[in-house]
């Protein structure tokens, strides 16, 4: 179903492959062995000379089935679930990178994800972090030794869009694997393969599932870079087609040595709720938008964070490289001292730090989710003691609308 659509493609996939009794979706397979008649057919197995399945901790046929979903959503190669998306990161970032690399970040990222680039730092892996929405900033960053560019698309909280497409030009220019983080805006909105991105990386707790109720990362390779040419890649990985070597250095090595792995019934979760992401998606594209220019023109409200609006910086170029402005949006307070009194104030919508849910989620970022990062790192995000994240869901627009205006009267 190559040239189907993207929810077509979704909830017919399964069937692509046979499956037992006439099911339209992949069966649980709650296995961590896999017997073979023959130990020649076992070993060529773990030599990667016929598929197969070796052990739980690094495949299952669950879990194939949802990578398969993954690589058809974000047009890729292949795909490798994790556990969590911080977990694909992680793994991402310690399989590629060794002692001595250099990596250049968007400095408006995911709190944890700052996080987990300062502490690579202790494991002699240098990282500079800049200012990614204009790519000169990327150019004057990079390093005889940088190896790899990290982006996310929509940064969370207060929105910023990275310069997408330019940066993808100067890194296959300089031969740097580009890693785009696609959870904020999903396949339903963006492609990172459309601006040269080699891996994207997806937190399938968010979006992609939707509902609030499982935890799944996944990174997956789209065929841009060309692995023969980067050379932290091990020996025994450099065999068979190269397009393949990334990613079997992060299964391996990642997955394998590391443990993350997702469970069977965790994968099953995720592929049932990404049949729905296309049209969820669009009904919390709509919500945003419709909250956003309410925000805008309310007195309580100073600054509107939403790549939607077209007094964003970055609007123009999220209209260009966008199939929506995402559920994402920040807002900032006249006044910071009413920030617990407004949350305080909301009935249905859910105080929580989650993001990509079918439900409206609403935290004071400050005091929470960056409060470790210290306020010169927060101001440096443009994160005030008055700004309030939100992540829209598919409630009602009218109910949505007179939750704030109740909670901001």
């Amino acid at each position: 179903m190559k040239n189907k659509g993207l929810t077509t493609k979704i909830v017919h996939g399964d069937r692509e492959s046979p499956i037992e009794h006439g099911s339209v979706h992949k069966p649980v397979h709650n296995v961590v062995l896999y017997g073979y008649n023959t130990a020649e057919e076992l070993a060529a197995v773990f030599q990667n000379k016929q598929p197969g399945y070796s052990y739980g901790r690094q495949n299952n046929p669950t879990t194939t089935a949802l990578q398969t979903k993954i690589s058809a959503l974000e047009t890729g190669i292949d795909t490798i679930c994790f556990a969590t998306g911080m977990a694909a990161i992680t793994a991402t970032c310690l399989t590629l990178l060794k002692a001595g690399d250099h990596l250049v970040s968007s400095q408006f990222l995911f709190g944890n994800t700052n996080s987990l680039f300062q502490t690579l730092t202790q494991f002699g892996i240098e990282v500079t972090f800049v200012d990614a929405t204009d790519v000169a900033n990327v150019e004057a960053a990079v390093q005889p030794n940088t190896r790899m560019v990290f982006v996310e698309t929509i940064a969370n909280p207060c929105t910023q869009v990275a310069d997408l497409k330019a940066i993808g030009d100067f890194c296959r220019r300089q031969n740097l694997v580009y890693v785009v983080d696609n959870t904020m805006t999903s396949p339903a909105l963006f492609l990172p393969k459309a601006v040269g991105a080699g891996l994207s990386i997806n937190s399938l707790s968010k979006c992609i599932a939707g509902h609030g109720e499982v935890l799944g990362g996944a990174v997956t390779d789209l065929g841009e870079y060309d692995w023969s040419r980067y050379p932290n890649i091990n020996p025994v990985y450099r065999k068979g087609d190269p397009q393949k070597w990334g990613l079997q250095q992060i299964r391996k090595k990642g997955l394998r040595d590391m443990g993350a792995t997702l469970a069977p019934d965790s994968a099953h979760r995720i592929a049932i709720g990404s049949e729905t992401l296309a049209l969820r998606m669009d009904k919390a594209c709509s919500n945003a938008q419709a909250l956003a220019e309410y925000f805008s023109r309310h007195k309580a409200i100073k600054q509107v964070y939403y790549p939607g609006l077209a007094a964003h910086p970055q609007h123009q170029r999220a209209q260009e490289l966008f199939n929506g402005f995402g559920a994402l949006m920040s807002i900032d307070l006249v006044d910071n001292d009413a920030c617990f009194d407004v949350l305080n104030k909301l009935q249905g919508v859910v105080l929580s730090s989650h993001l990509g849910d079918n439900r409206t989620l609403a935290i004071p970022v400050a005091h929470t989710i960056f409060f470790e990062m210290g306020p010169e790192r927060r101001a440096s995000m443009g994160i005030s003691d008055g700004t309030i994240r939100l992540s829209v869901g598919i409630e009602d627009r009218d109910d949505l609308l007179e939750e704030f205006e109740r909670a901001l009267g």
